[in-house]
């Protein structure tokens, strides 16, 4: 594991113009249909995101359409996509080979939208940790490497690393960034974790953020402010992977 240097990273990098961004559809799975998907590319971009929401909310919540903005201020162009339930207006989750196929389907139609760029995936939450899983089964086509904006390592007040025994078998780079305050992710259980996997991930820890990333007031700190970090070192790693 490869711990990132806490604080924030100059990256200096900025796209000219506004991004263009594209609605589209893709079929999720055979059983499920179609889903809805956005695609925000800067005018410069270098490489993209397949970015999966979290497990509460949809391609449209304010932390999904803050980071993808901040993403492409830094070049690098996003596809959100929503899962089969989230499209249905439905609160719980589908199953995970429903959730995997999508993912799997997602990174194919962003792939086909934007055959120029590199591919990175993953997301919020629970939209990272099926994408690892996805990985985990069977290489994802074109992928260079997967980032998680706060694994989900276990459920609230019940510990365990569990989730994570799928990780060593994904093979790729893999980004994790984590708040100090993260109640679905006890460091000192993640950190074991990571320790065991090749190639040797990067974990970048937020000091005070919780799961959402949100700090407290009295840190100092905004929320804006930390998302401008944590997208600084996602654009950092990425740089290095591809």
């Amino acid at each position: 594991m490869v711990d990132s240097t806490p604080g924030r990273v100059r990256w200096t990098r900025r796209t000219v113009g506004l991004p263009v961004t594209s609605e589209h559809r893709f079929q999720a799975t055979e059983s499920t249909g179609d889903v809805s998907a956005v695609l925000l590319r800067p005018r410069e971009a270098w490489c993209l995101y397949v970015f999966g929401h979290g497990a509460g909310a949809g391609m449209h919540h304010a932390f999904m359409e803050a980071t993808a903005g901040l993403l492409a201020e830094r070049g690098i162009a996003t596809f959100r996509y929503q899962f089969p339930y989230m499209q249905a207006g439905r609160k719980v989750p589908n199953r995970a080979q429903i959730l995997g196929e999508t993912v799997r389907n997602a990174i194919s139609a962003a792939t086909s939208l934007a055959p120029d760029l590199s591919i990175l995936a993953g997301g919020k939450s629970m939209g990272g940790r099926m994408t690892s899983v996805a990985a985990s089964t069977a290489p994802l086509h074109s992928v260079r490497g997967l980032a998680f904006f706060g694994f989900p390592l276990h459920p609230r007040g019940r510990e365990s690393s569990e989730r994570g025994d799928h990780l060593p078998d994904v093979g790729l780079p893999m980004l994790f960034l984590q708040g100090t305050r993260d109640r679905l992710a006890n460091l000192d259980l993640l950190r074991p974790v990571l320790d065991a996997i090749e190639p040797a991930p990067t974990l970048h820890v937020v000091e005070g953020t919780d799961h959402g990333f949100h700090v407290l007031k009295r840190s100092g700190r905004t929320d804006t402010e930390v998302l401008e970090q944590i997208c600084d070192v996602f654009a950092n790693w990425a740089g290095r992977v591809i």
